[in-house]
């Protein structure tokens, strides 16, 4: 699987081992992806905060909307508590109802003293209706299970997998990305992750590495416009990190995330839902049950700004590599969407020799 830095294209920062929001410790990511015949193309992704033992044990967090024209359910109670206590399922717009059941059917079996209350999960849309048939009811709470059984550590796919599937990015083949940052504070490091399902944005936006490329690239752009306004579609992003924060800094963190999309040259249509969630796992006895009292050691806000930093760095190159890790793809009514390194005038996938992207010059073309 080829990635941005793959590419040679300059992007800022450390990243951790897997350059993916499973360096965060404790984080499980799933994917269950639904490619069949001419018309399916879509799929579930589930991420767990505390991974599946700790599903639902709180987490300090926050939530912000850059454009409300889509949906993520739960937000209400994070924004009355600050806290996160549920796994998170990105899939398309049409299948919020079948995420939101399967991740009560999964935690009935897996954890049934939490289902012994009120359940109220996270579950996030962005739109796949160009190379997908929406309205089929493809995605079924089964594969929403399927995604959390099979959640995991350690590398992340990328590219047309999962709730991606199906997405459009730039009008070009986008879906799931990822990176992370290391953060340094006093004698402690932390890890910052983001995750997005990305399907925003027209052609002629995109920047790579501060050059409006999307202008440059050769080639017919889909006509993914005519049957959606420009830019349609939306985005989720999710952040995790590892250091102690409150609430309200959390918020904060899902707050810089437009600056990460904005380097990749969106400017927020109106017609795509970006919606976003930050979360700490740090504090993972700080949340008390009925009685007592809880504890919230936390970064002071003065010292908040390389996490920032981070946020924007893993975003940004969280979009690249949705990009940069994909094929293209013929779905729903014939539609088709190119892969950007095949615009780019090389194949998709790993190439033979190392390939550096000669953004400097402002050239759009492979550079050796």
């Amino acid at each position: 699987m080829t990635r941005a830095r793959d590419l040679g294209i300059a992007l800022g920062g450390e990243p951790g081992p897997w350059n993916a929001i499973t360096d965060v410790p404790g984080v499980e990511l799933g994917h269950v992806t639904l490619i069949e015949g001419d018309d399916v193309r879509t799929g579930v992704t589930a991420v767990l905060p505390r991974g599946r033992a700790g599903a639902w044990r709180p987490c300090a967090a926050g939530w912000y909307a850059l454009n409300g024209n889509g949906e993520m359910t739960g937000t209400t109670l994070i924004s009355e508590t600050g806290a996160l206590g549920s796994p998170i399922v990105l899939t398309n717009t049409h299948a919020v109802g079948a995420g939101h059941r399967g991740v009560i059917d999964w935690t009935v079996r897996t954890h049934p003293d939490a289902a012994g209350r009120w359940l109220l999960p996270v579950v996030a849309e962005t739109y796949d209706g160009y190379l997908n048939d929406v309205n089929g009811d493809h995605v079924r709470r089964e594969h929403v299970v399927r995604a959390l059984d099979g959640a995991r550590g350690g590398p992340v796919a990328e590219g047309s997998v999962g709730g991606g599937t199906g997405m459009t990015c730039y009008d070009l083949k986008g879906g799931a990305g990822t990176a992370s940052r290391l953060v340094r504070y006093g004698a402690d490091a932390y890890r910052v992750g983001a995750y997005v399902q990305a399907n925003f944005g027209t052609r002629e936006e995109l920047v790579i590495a501060g050059v409006p490329v999307g202008r440059r690239l050769p080639g017919d752009v889909p006509r993914v416009l005519d049957e959606l306004p420009p830019g349609a579609g939306s985005v989720i992003a999710v952040v995790a990190t590892d250091a102690p924060l409150l609430p309200d800094q959390c918020r904060a963190l899902a707050r810089r995330v437009p600056l990460g999309l904005a380097r990749t040259g969106t400017t927020g249509s109106h017609f795509s839902g970006d919606i976003f969630l930050a979360f700490s796992v740090g504090n993972a006895d700080g949340w008390p049950g009925d009685g007592g009292y809880g504890t919230l050691r936390f970064v002071p806000w003065e010292s908040m700004d390389p996490f920032f930093t981070a946020v924007v760095e893993a975003v940004e190159e969280s979009v690249l590599n949705a990009l940069v890790s994909n094929s293209a793809m013929t779905g729903r009514a014939d539609h088709s969407v190119p892969a950007l390194l095949d615009v780019w005038g090389f194949r998709a996938g790993v190439p033979a020799e190392p390939v550096r992207l000669d953004v400097s010059a402002g050239h759009p073309g492979p550079k050796p």
